[in-house]
């Protein structure tokens, strides 16, 4: 049962949840997350939506941008911040959907989704790390 959204919370309110989601990860992994940058923007933008093949903007609730540590070296040094960007919009969606989580949890798995990229980990790999930041 899809609820609706009353007081949905800002830009900033997601963000402040995606950042507690960060610290709540174990300090082996913030250890090695550098200084990635976190954005909460309203919706994708059309160039990223076409680069995944994604039509409709609400498919896309984030994204990493960066190259995984698993795929680094020394060449990479001096290069841009990696980014986690999330959707305000399509996040909202998608937890009006479900209706059975927090829109805490949901941030956060969608953030910590985004960190097991970084890491180069596995679907199985990134929901483990989610069950440890719980």
């Amino acid at each position: 049962m899809a609820r609706k959204i009353a007081n949905a919370p800002s830009t900033a309110e997601m963000e402040a949840m995606a950042r507690t989601a960060l610290d709540r990860l174990p300090g082996r992994f913030t250890a090695q997350m550098g200084e990635i940058v976190l954005l909460v923007e309203e919706w994708p933008d059309k160039a990223l939506l076409e680069g995944f093949g994604i039509e409709n903007p609400l498919g896309l609730t984030g994204v990493y941008e960066g190259l995984p540590l698993t795929e680094r070296s020394i060449e990479h040094s001096g290069t841009m911040p990696d980014r986690i960007r999330l959707f305000r919009r399509p996040i909202l969606d998608e937890w009006a959907e479900r209706g059975n989580e927090t829109l805490e949890h949901l941030v956060a798995h969608v953030v910590i989704h985004e960190v097991g990229h970084h890491f180069g980990l596995s679907d199985e790999d990134m929901h483990a790390l989610e069950d440890m930041a719980g």
